[in-house]
């Protein structure tokens, strides 16, 4: 332990005396974030394998399938005999455990994770506790492993995301760097856990805001991070899996020209309603939980149980199909089966999936379980995109001739729109897929879901844009003033009440007795600003009447003042104005010296501001 708090003094040290841009201090967090994530992601993969073989496979006899990159870490036994009972007790044990966990050690890693470290993000500093990553990964492990229906990339996220804060909060760092440390590592976690470094690095910087833009910043230490995760991921992997896409390499599609763009369009809308459907039954799902009248800690409990028997029932309703077990777990061997051979699943099958898929997902995250909501979202999407590309199939024959490759774009859209995150999901899925023929109508479809989705939100912590982020409203009051000249808000001088610094004290207190003014330039004979005083500094000689006819203004005022000029931005005044904190600046002529123009008050800036960042707003929701 010694050792550790020794290293970290001397990387704190290192991080004070470095330059970012010379010396690279972000190259060497961005590596140890990536190196921790990596491994976080590999502890997370085998703990939920592990409890996914022994209480599904080996007990309940459950095999939901994998996808087609994804090695099972664990020994099958040659013979199951599906159990739905024993499944329902599995379930429902496991939202017990996740339940018990969570609520009792940390109630903030409830829900999908990735809101959690958004929302730390933007509001509280980029810091998260450091007991919540541990909680995280091992809830999630078990609600994962026990067939509940959630993703990976919440708890994974998270994970990576709460050592970003740790560190940033054992180095000492600012706020600025902790939030870049926590994003670089929520990034890494992604780009780790699906095998996708450089989605990994965009998500982080996307998913903060629910319109189009990035967070800057945090691009460059999140690719590094991402890549070292990636790597340091892969090297658990058996070497037939290293570097494999998710779903393999053998998902090869094309594009038949821009005419498909036409389908493409109507599944976007498709997509975004049952996009609709999937945010609101969610969110709808959660308030409803949150008002049942039992402990906290037994609702994961309760909604596992309901996602369980809700997933027997449909597997029963389906004649025992394999694939309607995709509605429980990850559900990715079902995406699989709809991505390589959507005819053998079939239209009424597929949509089915989805629409029960939102209903177990709400269930189990809805409820308090521990889990992202990704995951299903790739399979919601990737099952209405198919089930549209087989209906596309026999309304156009012979024009669509391949139904997968709307269930691959469907993945990228759905997603697009409800988390608001375009530019890097069109990249997390074509890293997952391995299959890169279909960005262009993979591009189309998810900017139009993304248009067709702006009143759909599934981060509730996302902010429209930087203007709106606590964590950069101090930025913007720099930005926002330099952009404003004094000349555009200062008082003129004509409204004012100048003093010639011969003027007797006894004629200053009776001007000031009689005018409302608090600061008095004082003049000399050819009208030059020489010096000045407040009203303030007069009081301190209202009792002292003896001196009031051998002083004068000069010996009042102050002579070495500060004071602005009509090219000077607002910004550069406010800076002047803390320097002494005081209400008033002259404005003098650059051309002129000492020749006065007006006075700049503070709280005619302040009220610049903002009638100026209400005016950007509005201009930001038009746009």
């Amino acid at each position: 332990m010694d050792h550790i708090k020794a290293t970290l003094r001397w990387l704190g040290d290192f991080v004070y005396q470095t330059d970012v841009r010379s010396h690279g201090k972000w190259f060497l967090l961005s590596i140890l974030i990536g190196c921790v994530a990596g491994l976080g992601a590999i502890v997370f993969q085998y703990l939920t394998q592990a409890i996914s073989t022994a209480a599904l496979l080996w007990w309940a006899g459950m095999d939901i399938g994998e996808p087609a990159g994804e090695p099972r870490l664990f020994p099958i036994a040659a013979t199951t005999t599906f159990q739905p009972l024993l499944l329902i007790l599995v379930c429902t044990v496991g939202g017990l455990i996740s339940g018990i966990l969570v609520y009792r050690l940390a109630p903030d890693a409830a829900g999908h994770g990735t809101d959690a470290a958004i929302d730390a993000f933007h509001r509280r500093g980029g810091v998260i506790l450091p007991r919540i990553p541990i909680v995280k990964t091992i809830a999630s492990a078990v609600t994962l492993g026990t067939g509940g229906s959630a993703g990976r990339e919440g708890p994974i996220a998270q994970i990576g995301a709460g050592f970003g804060s740790y560190l940033g909060a054992k180095l000492g760092m600012t706020a600025r760097d902790r939030r870049i440390m926590l994003a670089a590592g929520m990034g890494a976690g992604v780009g780790a856990i699906f095998r996708a470094p450089l989605a990994g690095a965009l998500f982080a910087a996307e998913i903060l805001y629910s319109d189009a833009e990035f967070e800057s910043d945090v691009i460059v230490p999140a690719a590094m991070s991402s890549i070292i995760a990636y790597l340091v991921y892969c090297q658990s992997l058996p070497p037939e899996y290293r570097f494999l896409p998710l779903f393999g390499n053998e998902l090869r599609h094309t594009f038949g020209g821009a005419a498909e763009l036409l389908p493409y369009s109507l599944m976007a809308i498709v997509l975004m309603l049952v996009g609709a459907l999937y945010v609101h039954g969610f969110y709808g799902f959660h308030a409803l939980f949150q008002r049942l009248p039992v402990r906290p800690w037994l609702r994961p409990a309760l909604g596992a149980l309901l996602a369980a028997v809700v997933g027997v029932l449909f597997w029963m309703l389906w004649d025992r199909e394999e694939t309607a077990l995709a509605v429980l777990g990850t559900g990715y061997g079902g995406l699989q089966t709809a991505l390589s051979d959507a005819h053998s699943v079939g239209v009424p099958l597929l949509l089915s999936i989805a629409l029960v898929k939102i209903l177990t997902t709400a269930l189990t995250i809805g409820s308090g379980g521990s889990g992202g909501v990704f995951g299903p979202s790739m399979v919601i999407g990737g099952c209405v995109g198919a089930a549209c590309g087989l209906m596309f199939e026999k309304v156009f024959p012979g024009f669509i001739q391949q139904p997968e490759p709307f269930a691959l774009v469907g993945m990228a859209g759905f997603f697009a729109g409800i988390g608001n995150a375009p530019v890097s999901t069109v990249i997390m899925v074509s890293e997952l897929t391995g299959d890169y023929e279909l960005l262009l109508p993979t591009t189309f479809c998810s900017t139009v879901c993304f248009i067709l989705g702006r009143r759909v939100n599934l981060y509730r912590s996302q902010v429209p844009s930087r203007l709106e982020s606590p964590a950069h409203r101090g930025d913007f009051i720099v930005d926002i003033l330099e952009g404003i000249k004094v000349k555009d808000v200062y008082r003129s001088a004509d409204d004012l009440t100048c003093i010639e610094e011969g003027m007797p004290l006894e004629d200053i207190v009776h001007q000031v007795a009689v005018d409302h003014q608090h600061y008095y330039p004082v003049v000399d004979s050819d009208g030059n600003m020489v010096g000045i005083f407040s009203a303030d500094d007069v009081r301190a000689y209202l009792y002292n009447e003896s001196i009031w006819q051998l002083a004068v203004a000069r010996d009042v005022m102050v002579s070495n003042f500060l004071y602005v000029t009509p090219e000077e931005d607002l910004n550069s005044a406010l800076v002047k104005f803390t320097q002494l904190n005081i209400d008033e600046l002259p404005v003098l002529d650059d051309q002129r010296p000492g020749r006065l123009l007006g006075m700049l008050r503070r709280k005619e800036l302040i009220g610049t501001y903002n009638q100026r960042l209400v005016e950007l707003k509005r201009l930001s929701v038009e746009a």
